[in-house]
């Protein structure tokens, strides 16, 4: 396989995404959320506080707004036919007042325009106008949330990157484990980790790989021993301890495209308790399996998993819903909340991790991702998620 979205795919999807756009009316639009810029024109960048933008006009031409810093950038990798730049941010003048200069040039104000923000957003230092502070549009329509929903089902080249990163992630993983000795600290057993993993790739894939992300990478995030009891919790550079129930990550993107897999694992030993709440999770993860399949709402999944847990006592220990979807994110919608009344459709790409969580022992939660099927559901992540196979 190629390691890659073919240019035809992009196009295929800017297609979709202006014949949607038509049906609600929509003649033109601008966005600025960065991963749908990716998504729909090939053009991985570092946001920064220099403003970005893509727009269509009426005619589905499709523009890329740079500043000049990424002009040779965009020239050799986006999928786009125009691309106009800006010289620095804040410059002379500020790039908002030059992108109002070419939405005029292509007739923005005498149009319905459809958009995900009103102005570009940065935590690095930017500060700007609105465009409809600056400038007068005929009518304007909110899309946001458009191109993720266009995301939520995957095609072929997709869900072949997400298995090629959830391959590479179980690697990560298993030196993860292989490193992990009563003793040693977590950046040590990480960093070798995660580096190990890296040399690997490079060697095996060659010059084909681009992660457009991370590389193959392994980690505890802190989740070692009572520490593991806050669900996202930070690197405390813990040693490990004999007894120590943790909780492990691992993944790999390929092409900017996300596995996740977690896994509860213990330190030389467990107890009966952490065995008990290790099998009450484990049973809530194959309650979500047996529901998922195509047609049925997201919610549902949720809900057989909160109906488990409520008939064994076990409501309190509850900190997060049962899964959501990946892709070019971590997390993306939609979910397995029982808010969430989504229609799963074959292509979709889930995450699957109930968890528990028990002051003064630590988590207990696996995280697999699982792609939705015809008939139900296929695991792409694979690393042993039995008891058994979970005492390093």
């Amino acid at each position: 396989m190629k390691l890659k979205i073919p240019n035809e795919e992009i196009r295929e999807r800017q297609k979709k995404f202006t014949d949607n756009l038509k049906e609600m009316n929509v003649e033109s639009v601008i966005l600025f959320n960065t991963t749908d810029i990716f998504y729909l024109t090939n053009f991985m960048f570092r946001p920064s506080e220099r403003p970005i933008a893509f727009f269509i006009d009426d005619s589905n031409k499709t523009h890329l707004f740079v500043p000049r810093m990424e002009y040779s950038h965009a020239e050799n990798y986006a999928v786009i036919d125009y691309i106009h730049e800006y010289i620095e941010y804040p410059g002379e003048t500020h790039p908002m007042e030059i992108l109002k200069m070419y939405l005029i040039e292509y007739k923005f104000t005498e149009k319905t325009v459809g958009y995900d923000s009103l102005g570009y957003s940065s935590q690095k230092g930017y500060k700007g106008p609105l465009l409809t502070e600056i400038m007068d549009f005929k009518d304007i329509v909110n899309i946001k949330g458009m191109v993720e929903k266009q995301r939520y089902i995957k095609s072929n080249n997709e869900i072949e990157l997400i298995k090629e990163s959830a391959r590479w992630g179980n690697l990560a993983h298993t030196l993860l484990v292989e490193y992990s000795e009563i003793g040693k600290r977590e950046m040590e057993i990480e960093g070798r980790a995660s580096f190990e993993a890296s040399q690997i790739i490079y060697k095996t894939l060659g010059a084909d790989y681009k992660p457009y992300g991370n590389p193959p990478h392994a980690f505890y995030r802190g989740q070692i021993g009572k520490h593991s009891f806050f669900p996202h919790s930070q690197n405390q550079n813990a040693m490990l301890k004999k007894g120590f129930n943790v909780v492990s990550q691992a993944a790999c993107d390929v092409w900017g495209y996300k596995s996740e897999l977690e896994r509860t694992m213990f330190i030389g030993e467990a107890s009966k308790e952490q065995e008990k709440y290790f099998n009450h999770m484990l049973q809530a993860q194959e309650i979500a399996f047996d529901s998922i399949k195509p047609g049925i709402e997201a919610s549902v999944i949720e809900k057989n998993v909160q109906r488990y847990f409520k008939e064994n006592n076990l409501e309190p220990l509850v900190r997060h819903h049962t899964g959501h979807n990946i892709g070019l994110l971590n997390h993306e919608a939609p979910f397995f909340d029982i808010g969430d009344d989504t229609l799963l459709e074959p292509g979709m790409i889930f995450s699957v991790e109930p968890g528990l969580y028990v002051e003064d022992i630590g988590a207990f939660r696996h995280s697999d991702t699982i792609l939705i099927t015809e008939t139900g559901m296929e695991l792409i992540t694979y690393y042993p998620r039995d008891f058994e196979s979970l005492i390093i």
